[in-house]
């Protein structure tokens, strides 16, 4: 990549956390994406490149096997790249305002149902109180539980889970104020279970010698709390222990969750936009076909001419 490629690039990074907040894994995806693509540029700079240059990278995606998913992701990225540069002058023109991207369908969200996740929560609790555990077993069971509870409570993205401050779990509301994406704060629900979960985890971490800090779930390590590759294994490991497919559970399935069985139960798509911290409901309407099989099942429960058919 020349020096002239790293420099705007660098400069859309910089905007990106600035004016818009983007997380640390945002602007990490964004670096790799343009990369990728500067890279298949070679010496051309990106005010040089053509919407030929770009259909050339995506053909070159497809034959490294990338799904069209993950293509539209990377095309997304150099979309925004390209038109940063426009917008700011630094280019005369946008090569990407003609490409169309990748065709994909668009994947229903893998929901657990709730019995599943009853299951699960179920297992964490029970972890935490089998006989012989050692402290720090016993810890590691309950710091679980607590992070189960209140992912199924609040359907919190995972990034915003694991960096919880402590004051999580002594609030005496029954809602969390949680900062998200773009730096926008939103209420969440907090359930007893999930606050009594809190307060257990709490008890215990200060027990152990954790009696002060900044984060809920701390951890060694640069950002100091728990990380999500971490929470995601132990997650797993749990499913497994529960009898469920560690496979199909994740800590984004369990956010899911938290808004299909909302959905199930009748919440509006709009509350649960909010809940989830969407700022578009176009993201929400996923949830659609939970949606659709609900008002069949009313029309067919309700309707005065569905006995007759």
């Amino acid at each position: 990549m020349s020096r002239l490629s790293r420099q705007r690039l660098n400069a859309l990074l910089d905007m990106l956390a600035a004016e818009r907040g983007a997380a640390r894994n945002t602007l990490d995806a964004y670096e790799r994406d343009v990369t990728d693509y500067l890279g298949f540029l070679g010496g051309k700079t990106p005010g040089d490149a053509t919407a030929e240059d770009i259909r050339g990278w995506l053909v070159d995606l497809s034959e490294r096997g990338l799904k069209a998913s993950s293509a539209a992701r990377r095309l997304s990225a150099v979309r925004q790249f390209h038109r940063f540069l426009y917008t700011e002058g630094l280019v005369a023109n946008d090569p990407t305002a003609a490409i169309a991207g990748p065709r994909q369908g668009r994947p229903l969200p893998k929901v657990v149902s709730v019995g599943d996740v009853d299951r699960l929560l179920e297992t964490a609790r029970t972890a935490c109180l089998a006989e012989g555990l050692s402290p720090a077993a016993r810890l590691k069971a309950l710091r679980m539980r607590c992070l189960v509870e209140m992912l199924y409570a609040t359907g919190l993205r995972v990034s915003e889970l694991i960096a919880l401050p402590r004051s999580a779990a002594t609030t005496r509301e029954r809602f969390l104020i949680v900062r998200g994406k773009g730096d926008k704060e939103r209420l969440v629900p907090l359930n007893e279970a999930a606050r009594q979960a809190g307060r257990d985890w709490l008890a215990a971490l200060t027990e152990s010698g954790e009696a002060e800090g900044r984060w809920l779930f701390p951890a060694e390590g640069e950002s100091g709390h728990l990380t999500r590759q971490v929470f995601g294994r132990d997650l797993k490991a749990l499913a497994g222990a529960a009898g469920l497919s560690a496979a199909a559970l994740s800590p984004h399935v369990l956010r899911h969750a938290f808004a299909s069985h909302l959905l199930q139960n009748g919440a509006d798509l709009r509350v649960v936009q909010e809940l989830l911290g969407h700022a578009d409901i176009a993201t929400t309407q996923i949830y659609t076909h939970v949606l659709d099989e609900r008002l069949k099942s009313m029309v067919r429960d309700l309707h005065p001419l569905a006995d007759g058919e």
